[in-house]
């Protein structure tokens, strides 16, 4: 029988340690080979994993670059790529299901972790529509504007008319700065003002603009801007 190649031991010892010592006790180099491990099976993932997190960053920026870019990689196919966005839209999915339902300004810090985990690294600007019930449950989650590495557009009308097709009373709104200053910007300001006061026309509640940056969140509320 052929030996088994090197890099299986590593493997194993790999999985050992994620099991006994958790996430944690791994590098983000680490984290990516056992995913890796998977997607590439026949092949020895550590150089390759170490590519990625030299290229993006770290492991939350690896899964969050666009497939173009992944592929870009030496060791990195199409497969593997698509492989590494599945893991962030289960990241993604998972975070907004752990805020669904659920009364969204008594389980704030849930929020901001959903709302970092889907916006924190994303190479260009979107712009996020929270809608609440009358109990501030979160009913849906919806993008409204891509745009590019400085803004996305959004218009308030459709905001205010997508929140009358949902039957929401209230909303939250956030986008991310790809440039990573989570400052707002006086566009950002005056948009924000606009869907108020549309919004106050019909009864619907304007209760924050969060704005996600690469490694801050600032809140309009906060800064007493609305």
């Amino acid at each position: 029988m052929a030996e088994k190649p090197h890099y299986h031991q590593h493997r194993d010892r790999l999985r050992e340690r994620f099991k006994t010592a958790g996430p944690d006790a791994l590098a983000d180099y680490e984290l990516l080979e056992l995913y890796l491990f998977n997607s590439i099976p026949r092949q020895d993932v550590k150089p390759i994993a170490k590519r990625l997190i030299d290229r993006f960053g770290s492991f939350a920026e690896t899964l969050a670059a666009p497939i173009e870019h992944l592929t870009e990689v030496k060791g990195i196919g199409p497969k593997t790529a698509l492989d590494l966005k599945i893991i962030k839209a289960a990241a993604t999915k998972l975070g907004q299901e752990t805020v669904m339902g659920t009364p969204i300004l008594s389980s704030w810090t849930a929020l901001m972790e959903y709302c970092r985990s889907a916006m924190q690294f994303e190479a260009k600007e979107q712009f996020r529509v929270l809608f609440l019930d009358k109990k501030n449950r979160l009913i849906a989650d919806e993008v409204l504007g891509r745009g590019t590495v400085d803004r996305a557009p959004v218009y308030p009308r459709e905001v205010i008319k997508r929140a009358l097709d949902l039957s929401a009373t209230a909303i939250i709104l956030a986008h991310n700065h790809p440039s990573g200053d989570p400052t707002p910007s006086q566009s950002d300001i005056d948009m924000t003002q606009k869907i108020i006061e549309a919004g106050k026309t019909i009864g619907i509640i304007v209760h924050d603009h969060i704005i996600i940056g690469r490694n801050d969140i600032v809140s309009f509320k906060t800064l007493g801007l609305m």
